[in-house]
């Protein structure tokens, strides 16, 4: 991976740590996302996929706990990366694409249960943190 200096004088991009344990659990061996989750509870891409099944079928406080969860999990994740609260999240990096759908799920979850401020938060914490991730999830 190539690093770039940061010329505008922000945050560098943080970069979740891969957990290819997990990966393999959801992929080769095709563990329900419940049962990865419970095995790799900092996971979030677990939790963001609960939360999007959970969504489809109609469970949308279900889905709001497991989105707000991924959430949680994903920032106590990042700030041992070293994010400060801010600065770049970047959608092209396999980890942490599991946030930002969470964040994303947690953002409409929120929305069909009419808590604005909360939707509107997490939306705009997503497009500040991905431009590119907003451009994908928000639908």
């Amino acid at each position: 991976m190539t690093t770039h200096k940061n010329l505008l004088g922000g945050p560098d991009p943080t970069h979740l740590p891969e957990n290819e344990e997990a990966y393999r659990l959801l992929g080769e061996e095709s563990l329900p996302p419940a049962e990865v989750a419970a095995k790799h509870p900092t996971f979030s891409l677990a939790w963001a996929m609960l939360a999007d099944d959970a969504f489809e079928a109609g469970r949308v406080v279900e889905s709001y706990a497991y989105a707000r969860t991924g959430y949680h999990r994903g920032l106590d994740s990042l700030r041992r990366a070293g994010w400060k609260g801010h600065g770049p999240i970047p959608w092209d990096h396999r980890a942490n694409r599991g946030f930002l759908r969470c964040l994303a799920a947690l953002a409409r979850a929120a929305d069909a249960i009419d808590e604005k401020e909360e939707t509107e938060r997490c939306w705009q914490f997503l497009k500040d943190s991905s431009a590119e991730a907003y451009a994908e999830l928000k639908r």
